[in-house]
């Protein structure tokens, strides 16, 4: 399901996935399917730091999309991916400009 590379302009900014970095997705086995109801998301970085999500459907009527997010909505998608196991990168690679602090 995961497609080869999507653009998309957005707010005056071209997001592309084949230009970015692919942190995570949320396509891990959930014991009956990879495709969450039909949908899988992927969050990616672009070359200047800014993070987005591509969402790939198989929904008639749907469309994939890549969206913008905060550094705090990435966070939180990258570590729900990384307990399952779908990091594609480590947290730091993943945000180098965050300290990972001890808690």
């Amino acid at each position: 399901m995961k497609a080869m590379n999507l653009n998309q302009i957005i707010g005056g900014k071209r997001y592309s996935t084949s230009a970015s970095v692919l942190l995570c997705g949320d396509n891990w086995w959930d014991g009956s399917n990879q495709e969450r109801s039909g949908r899988n998301r992927y969050l990616y970085r672009s070359p200047r730091g800014i993070y987005f999500i591509e969402t790939l459907t198989q929904w008639q009527g749907e469309y994939d999309h890549l969206a913008p997010v905060t550094v705090d909505e990435a966070r939180a998608f990258f570590e729900d991916c990384d307990a399952h196991g779908m990091a594609v990168v480590e947290w730091a690679q993943a945000f180098p400009e965050r300290v990972l602090e001890d808690a």
